[in-house]
């Protein structure tokens, strides 16, 4: 209790830093990742080539090396910045950006693979019905069968949403503030390693078992009727 209440506004701005980066980045991957998923079902094969090799390199690529390539490759070598580097908070904006791009670009490729299982479940009349009537593919995705798709994965995206809360310690590596570059320093700082991980256990636990939970009820209550 004494670390709690030594380190405690630090341990609620680093656990809001993470809540941050998490928010953004499922915004992001869910964006990217639905875009994704409907290149790889289109009847374009150009744009399936596309999507198909998106996920094999993304899905299959470390994480930290991604997120490594944002800051160094981007940034300091190609010159690409995402904040105002004359701002006094430039370089903390731009770390925390670049680190919301790493992510939502990893995560996407696994929203993809979920999207497009539940775009499988979708039973084929329904999409062929909706060529009858004159749908465009784009229409028919979007009108006909992402609907049903989202509702049959969203156990699957919970479960990506989770895994995305915890991935977000990654960012510490590029000096983003939030709760496993905290607990780095605590670490470094404190004799006492256990007690210290059992508050960002509980931390990160607070912070994914309600996910886990709300999406259990999601998935429930909007099930596709069998």
């Amino acid at each position: 209790m004494d670390l709690v209440s030594k380190y405690g506004d630090q341990l609620i701005d680093a656990f809001w830093m993470t809540i941050k980066l998490t928010a953004l980045s499922a915004v992001g991957a869910l964006i990217l990742g639905t875009i994704v998923a409907a290149m790889r079902v289109s009847p374009v094969p150009v744009a399936r080539w596309i999507g198909t090799t998106y996920v094999t390199i993304f899905r299959n690529t470390p994480l930290t090396l991604i997120i490594i390539f944002c800051s160094f490759g981007l940034f300091q070598t190609m010159g690409v910045s995402l904040a105002d580097q004359k701002s006094s908070t430039g370089l903390v904006d731009n770390n925390f950006r670049l680190a919301v791009l790493g992510l939502s670009i990893y995560t996407a490729a696994f929203v993809c693979e979920s999207l497009r299982s539940g775009i499988n479940t979708v039973d084929v009349g329904q999409a062929e019905a909706g060529r009858s009537l004159g749908l465009t593919f784009s229409q028919n995705l979007r009108l006909i069968v992402l609907p049903q798709a989202f509702r049959a994965v969203i156990a699957p995206l919970g479960s990506v949403l989770i895994a995305l809360t915890k991935n977000s310690t990654i960012a510490a590596v590029i000096g983003v503030s939030e709760a496993a570059l905290l607990m780095k320093e605590m670490i470094e700082n404190e004799a006492a390693i256990f007690v210290v991980g059992g508050i960002f256990a509980l931390g990160f636990i607070c912070l994914t078992l309600p996910t886990g939970l709300l999406f259990g009820y999601l998935s429930r209550r909007f099930e596709v009727a069998r």
